[in-house]
């Protein structure tokens, strides 16, 4: 898949297709290999974790012509990858209910 492509499927709200794409869960089964299936920010910290995700350090959106560069990809956690993206984190959270009249007539 080229940049052209994925700044396609970003464009379209698609990014699914990318992310199912056989090169790419290839290039991150080797990404989690190469970086012993450990979280390289909990590994920063002095932390163990397992790697469940493979991030784009420059973010996929910005940059696509990245997307398979090995060097712009690193193993992450889950608690340490929402941490990179708290946006997505957004439409989890719980919505304050709206200001109700204490008087109910």
């Amino acid at each position: 898949m080229t940049g052209a492509e994925i700044r396609l499927l970003i464009s379209t709200g698609s990014i699914e297709r990318f992310y199912n794409d056989r090169k790419w869960r290839n290039l991150s089964k080797k990404i989690k290999r190469r970086d012993n299936n450990e979280c390289q920010m909990c590994k920063r910290r002095g932390r163990y974790s397992k790697a469940q995700n493979v991030h784009h350090i420059k973010e996929l959106k910005d940059y696509p012509e990245f997307a398979y560069e090995e060097e712009n990809l690193e193993s992450l956690c889950i608690s340490c990858h929402n941490e990179e993206h708290p946006e997505k984190l957004e439409k989890f959270k719980k919505k304050e209910p709206k200001f109700m009249n204490e008087e109910r007539w």
